[in-house]
């Protein structure tokens, strides 16, 4: 089975919302799933490594939207893996987004395309949500074709809709069955 790594970094617990739903979805398809974190907030966090970049199959990669951009945190964090870049090391992984923002217009999909920036560039594949998802076009919140997002409302609330959910499953499926069929 694929091993393969949940990145993100959350602010006020809706990008660790959809982490722990893509988590728990790999992990009943039986994939070895890491969870990590870029800054350890809580005790169970584990704070990622690049040695867990170059293990996983796949990688699925989520952070708040900080201005249609990821966090800062993130960044950094991708700002000191040129060596693995330089030897290749992620290329051919699959590889998927997920977000979050206060409103419907807050930057989900600037951020979504922002997260894939750094993945490109190591080479990794790529992949969003096909229109095959019914959620995807009848979500009154989060979700894109770009990747799985959330709608945390001014309130900052870290509640899944329904339909976020299912687009969040969705893309684990997806990232699942992909990295399954490159072992």
């Amino acid at each position: 089975m694929p091993t393969i790594l949940v990145l993100y970094h959350s602010s006020h617990g809706s990008v660790s919302a959809m982490a722990d739903e893509i988590y728990e979805t790999l992990n009943a398809h039986g994939a070895d799933v890491k969870l990590r974190t870029f800054v350890k907030k809580q005790p169970h966090d584990v704070v990622v490594t690049k040695q867990d970049l170059i293990e996983c199959d796949g990688l699925a990669f989520g952070s708040p939207t900080r201005f249609g951009m990821m966090a800062a945190q993130a960044k950094t964090f991708w700002e000191t893996t040129s060596d693995i870049w330089l030897k290749g090391q992620l290329i051919d992984k699959p590889a998927c987004v997920f977000s979050s923002s206060s409103s419907m217009h807050g930057g989900n999909e600037a951020t979504l395309l922002n997260l894939s920036l750094p993945l490109l560039h190591h080479g990794m594949m790529l992949m969003g949500v096909p229109y095959d998802v019914p959620e995807l076009l009848s979500t009154q919140s989060g979700g894109t074709p770009y990747g799985a997002s959330h709608v945390a409302g001014m309130e900052n609330s870290p509640e899944l809709t329904e339909a976020e959910i299912k687009i969040c499953r969705a893309l684990a499926t997806r990232l699942f069955d992909i990295s399954k069929k490159l072992l």
